[in-house]
């Protein structure tokens, strides 16, 4: 069924398979993930190429930037902290977070008036303020799920 549907093992990939440079298959998936431990949230794509073996036997390698890498699959690490400790998810989870969180003010944030003017009545000229990087918690990043029953 899964050959039908154009998915391996249950997950979509992004593109279409390709063909690799030894004729394999490779096919294109992306995976995000969550540390339980740190609450740290990324996302990755990999290549993931499709071999047979002497014996018949087919297995994949994985691929990221061109460096082959272990399943994402089997046991991940925290980039951050390197727990063992992690949630894969579907591809978008981790950015449509962070671009939400990106649209929305900080909570006590100032409010400009009409005239443009903050909370202390000077006006905003532009300057260069910048936040500091933000740690993202687990909550932010599982946040999507709450709404499910």
């Amino acid at each position: 069924m899964s050959d039908i549907a154009g998915a391996s093992n249950g997950v979509h990939p992004i593109s279409r398979p390709t063909v690799g440079p030894e004729g394999d298959e490779v096919a294109h998936e992306a995976y995000a993930f969550a540390c339980m431990k740190c609450g740290h949230g990324w996302e990755r794509s990999y290549d993931i190429e499709h071999h047979v073996d002497g014996e018949g036997h087919p297995f994949v390698v994985y691929f990221t930037d061109g460096t082959r890498v272990p399943s994402p699959l089997t046991s991940p690490d925290c980039v951050n902290c390197g727990a063992h400790l992690v949630r894969i998810m579907r591809a978008g989870q981790v950015s449509s977070v962070l671009e939400s969180a990106r649209r929305t003010p900080p909570r006590g944030a100032p409010k400009a008036g009409p005239d443009g003017a903050g909370p202390d009545g000077e006006a905003d000229t532009g300057g260069t303020t910048r936040r500091r990087g933000h740690h993202w918690h687990l909550s932010n990043l599982l946040h999507p799920f709450s709404h499910r029953k």
